[in-house]
């Protein structure tokens, strides 16, 4: 009997970058395998392998038309992440703006760049 999946295992997931490039090709719609295929640098036992564990983590759907399996996106998993990360762009902007009063304090105020026309 298989356990369920936590948000752990979708952390897990989308750590491998060659799942995140098959996730983004899925975000324009779904796609069959052979079409994913071709864009990755993937055999296809490899490429199986990366959308069995997307599958088991529920990133993405299934489905079957005559021999062919195409599959599409389920973003519902990544609520979860997205929410997360929300909490530490704040400390992204601060730091930014951080760096940037100390920027203009060290340095000047930042001087615009001129326009030239051909």
């Amino acid at each position: 009997m298989s356990r369920p999946f936590t948000s752990w295992d979708v952390y897990k997931a989308i750590s491998d970058p060659n799942r995140r490039i098959v996730l983004d090709l899925l975000a324009h719609g779904e796609q069959p395998v052979s079409a994913i295929l071709v864009r990755v640098e993937l055999t296809q036992p490899a490429l199986s392998q990366h959308l069995k564990v997307l599958r088991k983590v529920g990133l993405v759907r299934q489905r079957r038309a005559g021999r062919e399996r195409i599959y599409a996106l389920n973003p519902k998993p990544l609520k979860e992440i997205s929410d997360w990360l929300k909490h530490y762009e704040v400390f992204w902007h601060e730091k930014l703006a951080q760096l940037g009063e100390h920027l203009e304090r060290t340095h000047g105020p930042r001087k615009k760049a001129k326009h030239v026309s051909h």
